[in-house]
């Protein structure tokens, strides 16, 4: 049987992976779509690179736009990254008739509406395994092997270096600006670290996640956002007293109110299978109302497992090639007109428990007036822990777990709390999930 042709746009650290992967186990893969699967052109503008890879055994060119334009081209893989060109090239593929892969969880999550509603005019299928979570089949678990279960809730793992970072800040007590060095000079960090540490990449594979697994449309710009540049190592050492562990956690939630949609540093009970993913491994936490709660691990980035996601989507797309377009699984698991744009709650809207570090002086009242101000917020303590200054100091650290409560709330009581004399500088307000 003729083989699928694709065109690969980026011979990168995934682009590679996927050359190398597809042929290696090329007999095993046509075992499975049906059918061979080869790659016929790469784009990359290091044509050196490019031939390094390849060994000469396909077409190359620094010409993007004249693969999404061959004829010979069945699917496009995107691997170039980023919302400019690599917009252009998905949109002019699909224009073109052309099925598209991609690994590009920024493109999606801010364009996904429109390219999959071009696509849905087309005829052509969009698969984006490898954007979310690298080699961990997440997307299809959500699209296809849940898709008898109303889902409830999911919480994430879904950024390696963030992971990486914070486990060894917990390790060696750590601050978070030499550990961060650490991760960018063994390459688990960018030399410009933004978009993981500030949580803004975590944010963007939550997108997809919420988008599939409650039927609404991609929604970035209502996420919160808030990444760990300012967690400081005393506050995973309280945690750990208080038996929790601090993760990173994409966060989205179906509620009556509307959705949860979250990126933020997180408290989770220490016996928790998630509070124990460390280093630079992805876990994703899916609770469905028929199955319950099921955990998805394993490596989220990386040539080879990012490669293994990319390539299953193109078996499937094999598979799929062509089944009627009405009949194929939709991009985002339910039907295109069956979309719902339910609200995206803002933060102060979200209930959870809540963490709280504040600087007092060390003086006889300080906490009857500090109960007295949580009261007055109908906030009730779960657990506490008072540090005892050392000899000759003036100050100390008191240390909160509240119950469930809304965000609002907190934000009241910390602003009143602030303004006692007794308290010093500002409270540091981190949320915690039971998860159970």
């Amino acid at each position: 049987m003729k083989p699928i042709n694709v065109g690969l746009l980026g011979i990168g650290t995934v682009g590679g992976g996927t050359f190398t992967v597809l042929t290696r186990n090329a007999a095993e893969i046509a075992r499975r779509a049906g059918r061979p699967i080869q790659i016929g052109i790469v784009a990359d503008k290091n044509l050196e690179l490019a031939r390094q890879v390849t060994g000469g055994r396909c077409k190359l060119t620094d010409d993007a736009f004249a693969v999404v334009s061959d004829p010979e081209v069945d699917i496009v893989v995107e691997l170039i990254g980023g919302y400019g060109i690599a917009k252009e090239l998905v949109l002019k593929a699909i224009e073109n008739g052309k099925h598209v892969v991609t690994a590009n969880k920024a493109l999606l999550a801010v364009h996904g509406n429109e390219i999959f509603a071009a696509a849905q005019k087309k005829g052509v299928m969009v698969a984006f395994e490898a954007a979310v979570a690298g080699g961990i089949p997440i997307i299809k678990a959500l699209r296809e092997g849940l898709t008898a279960n109303r889902i409830e809730w999911i919480a994430g793992i879904i950024n390696g270096t963030t992971n990486f970072i914070l486990s060894e800040m917990r390790d060696k007590g750590l601050a978070f600006d030499v550990v961060l060095k650490e991760a960018q000079r063994l390459g688990y960090a960018e030399a410009d670290p933004t978009f993981d540490i500030e949580g803004i990449d975590a944010a963007h594979k939550l997108t997809i996640m919420s988008a599939i697994a409650f039927g609404i449309p991609m929604q970035f710009n209502r996420a919160y956002i808030e990444g760990i540049s300012q967690l400081d190592a005393v506050d995973i050492k309280y945690a750990e007293q208080l038996g929790y562990r601090i993760k990173l956690l994409g966060i989205t939630k179906r509620t009556p109110d509307g959705v949860e949609l979250r990126v933020h540093p997180t408290l989770i009970p220490a016996k928790r299978l998630i509070a124990n993913v460390e280093g630079a491994m992805n876990a994703v936490l899916v609770q469905g109302d028929a199955v319950g709660a099921t955990l998805y691990y394993g490596k989220g980035a990386g040539a080879e497992p990012t490669a293994s996601a990319v390539i299953a989507d193109l078996v499937d797309i094999t598979r799929m090639h062509t089944a009627d377009p009405e009949h194929r699984v939709p991009h985002l698991a339910f039907q295109p007109d069956q979309l719902v744009d339910l609200k995206v709650l803002p933060i102060s809207e979200v209930t959870t428990g809540y963490y709280l570090r504040m600087g007092v002086e060390d003086k006889p009242g300080v906490l009857a007036d500090i109960t007295r101000i949580l009261a007055d917020q109908e906030i009730s303590i779960d657990a506490m822990i008072q540090r005892e200054p050392a000899e000759g100091e003036q100050q100390t650290d008191i240390i909160m777990l509240t119950h469930r409560v809304r965000e609002k709330q907190v934000d009241a009581a910390i602003a009143q709390i602030e303004a006692l004399p007794v308290v010093t500088g500002k409270i540091v307000r981190l949320r915690l999930e039971d998860l159970s």
